[in-house]
């Protein structure tokens, strides 16, 4: 209980400072829009050059399809890292006495690209390995493959702000991160859980609400309820992402140089960094 409590505290702390860059809100949501365009830039081209059609032989429709997938799994995992970059940039000059924008959060984060693109490549690379073991292995594969993601999840938690804050290449990232995560897997684990259970809890009531539309309203209810339903989730998601990004900063950032940025209290990140 003692570290969901410390979590949550740095949560608010996060929450504190997210509050004074609102318009960073705006990565987030360009990331998703952003994903939207690509997947149905990927739709349009798929139709176009016959990647879905059948009719062309198993073989070549199959090759053009996998190449054509592999393309923008790339292109969208790019854009994730790229965003999530920005949101690291915006809350490192938040922390270190800056007042950041979107425009200085991602001139930040395309000056990292390079790297940025590279660790895309890398994380891409051991989802695409990890999802061919889980559908070969059958039921022992979705279990060694899970416990092999959730590793994965936590031993390159820092590997953005490592990008980002202190100019570490793809690879040199990862393993800086995990020397990093050697000392903070707990809290690491812990905040993931966090944030994804304060996600279901803010989102719960909208969901329950946009459920009660639907099935009261009769007629148009049904698409009010629905608009309600997946705009609130959206919302939702785009805060606690950005709340999750304000908080992997500042652990990075007393990790890295044993100061409390931005307001956050020297104890409660001792509290985070104790040796397990």
């Amino acid at each position: 209980m003692g570290r969901f409590a410390n979590t949550w505290r740095l949560t608010k702390h996060s929450w504190s400072l997210l509050k004074q860059d609102r318009e960073l809100l705006w990565l987030p949501v360009l990331s998703m829009l952003t994903i939207l365009a690509i997947v149905a830039a990927a739709a349009v081209v798929g139709f176009v050059t016959g990647s879905f059609d059948a009719s062309g032989g198993a073989e070549s429709v199959e090759g053009s399809a996998v190449v054509l997938g592999l393309v923008f799994a790339f292109v969208a995992t790019a854009t994730v890292v790229y965003f999530e970059g920005a949101l690291v940039a915006g809350a490192h000059e938040r922390m270190t006495g800056g007042d950041p924008t979107v425009r200085s959060a991602m001139s930040k984060a395309a000056s990292r690209l390079p790297s940025l693109l590279g660790w895309a490549l890398i994380t891409m690379t051991v989802g695409l390995v990890l999802r061919f073991l889980r559908e070969r292995l059958g039921w022992l594969g979705q279990m060694l493959t899970f416990l092999a993601e959730a590793a994965w999840g936590v031993a390159t938690y820092l590997v953005v702000p490592a990008i980002i804050i202190d100019d570490f290449r793809s690879f040199a990232s990862v393993k800086h991160s995990m020397s990093l995560v050697r000392r903070t897997w707990g809290e690491n684990l812990i905040a993931q859980a966090g944030f994804g259970l304060l996600g279901f809890v803010i989102a719960l009531p909208i969901i329950l609400v946009a459920v009660l539309i639907a099935t009261l309203v009769p007629g148009i209810g049904l698409y009010i309820g629905i608009a309600v339903g997946v705009i609130g989730v959206l919302a939702v998601s785009v805060v606690v992402s950005a709340l999750s990004l304000y908080f992997k900063t500042a652990l990075y950032e007393y990790a890295t140089d044993g100061v409390a940025h931005g307001g956050f209290d020297i104890d409660e990140m001792e509290a985070s960094f104790r040796s397990k």
